[in-house]
């Protein structure tokens, strides 16, 4: 694994965020000013197919990549911003019901976030002064 494979991983795997290619290429240039945004997307892509990291692909917004570690993801509908979840495990659930085992799933639910829906009452609300 080359030194940059292995610091875009590190920052990944540190990260609470779910960080764009841009956003890490932009980190890296403080402490390695060398480096090229194509040095990062062939290491992301790298490390994805190594199963290192998890790609986040979300129609109208750019990849995101994320820790491996079990968890399931909020996406709000209004501003797309993405949340990390943990429900319950479904992988035993999903193997009765398919008939054998899965290697893994990503479960994503789309709902409106506590802000956005703030924002649609105060709206509501300055429509219904009117």
């Amino acid at each position: 694994m080359s030194r940059y494979a292995k610091m875009i991983l590190e920052m990944i795997n540190d990260s609470r965020q779910h960080l764009t290619a841009e956003q890490i290429f932009l980190a890296l240039k403080k402490s390695q000013p060398k480096i090229v945004l194509a040095t990062v997307y062939n290491n992301l892509n790298a490390l994805s197919k190594a199963g290192l990291i998890r790609k986040i692909t979300m129609e109208g917004s750019p990849d995101r990549y994320d820790r491996i570690e079990r968890h399931d993801h909020l996406v709000c509908r209004r501003c797309g911003k993405l949340s990390d979840m943990t429900f319950e495990d479904l992988t035993k659930e999903l193997e009765k019901q398919l008939g054998a085992g899965i290697v893994s799933y990503d479960l994503r639910v789309y709902y409106v976030c506590p802000e956005c829906r703030a924002k649609e009452a105060a709206e509501h609300k300055e429509k219904d002064a009117m």
